[in-house]
């Protein structure tokens, strides 16, 4: 017989409020879905170390403005204004 996983229906995460697991990397001046590829400095600070981009639940943004900075990105890349790899 396979074996199952055993799962606790009973059982849940303790989610502190207000706690986030990752800090906000747009910082103060994120206002939301306005990214162009010409703002440098603040694509650096959704990308990782390796020059990849961070994924939504650590860049804390939603799917709209992920998608924007993942084109904003892509574009900056193309014209050479950020690495396609790490430094």
């Amino acid at each position: 017989m396979a074996r199952m996983a055993r799962t606790s229906p009973t059982r849940k995460r303790r989610v502190q409020k207000g706690k986030r697991r990752f800090r906000d990397r747009g910082g103060k001046e994120w206002k939301g879905s306005i990214v162009d590829y010409k703002e440098v400095d603040l694509l650096h600070k959704f990308l990782t170390a390796s020059s990849k981009m961070m994924s939504r639940k650590r860049a804390g943004t939603n799917a709209r403005e992920q998608r924007d900075i993942r084109r904003a990105i892509k574009r900056a890349r193309y014209l050479a204004l950020l690495p396609f790899t790490g430094t």
